[in-house]
């Protein structure tokens, strides 16, 4: 993928850059004043591309290339990783996301989640529901667990693993819904549900079913119960999914 953006965009005329806006997932340092940038693009997808210096005090990129930061910029074609050419702030999410420890680490959680679901042949959908999240959180619009909720689930979607919760996923039936069956990919009725199937309140099933949805005037006014709930549910879909553990979400359940 790196290779045909570089060849379309030297068929434009352009030396071999391209420009997308993008979302900073997450940062490595390379040597002793470089970074890698893993960034999420409207256009490109998945983008791994090295700031060169951006870790001197003289950068011209400061702070603009630090995770949940949004940018518009230019990459050139490298060897083995393209290099950033150039980037200007479009969202400045960082601060308010990491001055707040709550936001932070549900903020974590999301980008290490973008960082597994998307790839380069994935963009506009994974990026605007990322944007969106991690907008609301910089602002405060809701708690940041139902944020992470919400965009775990929609991303899980997105990438053709939606959960169902307002019906059984096995019969179709709408009740009585008592249980939720991760491997089976949501809530199951009571007849169907097998022995050791774990019971869930209806508050948290419907919880479950706003956050999917962004239905946020019943996710707000949901109780602390449904939402400790909720969070353990959305953890073990998501880890079941991805058949990995993210390091991010057990501190950020805890929140």
């Amino acid at each position: 993928m790196q290779r045909r953006r570089a060849q379309t965009a030297s068929d434009n005329g352009n030396m071999q850059l391209y420009e997308d806006a993008a979302i900073v997932l997450r940062t490595h340092k390379l040597g002793e004043a470089d970074r890698i940038i893993t960034l999420l693009g409207r256009e490109y997808g998945k983008i791994r591309a090295v700031a060169k210096g951006v870790r001197k005090p003289t950068s011209k990129f400061g702070g603009r290339l630090e995770p949940f930061m949004v940018v518009n910029a230019q990459f050139r074609h490298g060897r083995s990783l393209d290099i950033v050419a150039g980037a200007e702030t479009l969202r400045a999410y960082s601060d308010p996301i990491s001055r707040d420890y709550n936001r932070y680490t549900a903020g974590n959680t999301i980008v290490e989640t973008a960082d597994i679901l998307t790839n380069a042949d994935r963009g506009n959908d994974h990026y605007t529901l990322l944007l969106g999240a991690l907008g609301s959180l910089a602002r405060g619009d809701h708690t940041p667990e139902l944020v992470r909720g919400s965009y775990i689930l929609r991303a899980l979607t997105i990438a053709g693993w939606q959960p169902i919760f307002d019906r059984c996923v096995r019969c179709g039936r709408t009740e009585p819904i008592s249980h939720v069956a991760i491997a089976l990919g949501g809530a199951v009725c009571d007849d169907c549900a097998v022995p050791g199937t774990p019971k869930v309140e209806a508050e948290t099933l419907a919880l479950l079913q706003a956050l999917l949805l962004g239905d946020w005037s019943v996710a707000d006014t949901s109780t602390s119960f449904a939402r400790a709930e909720s969070a353990s549910i959305i953890a073990a879909y998501l880890q079941f999914v991805l058949e990995r553990r993210i390091s991010s979400i057990t501190v950020g359940n805890q929140a």
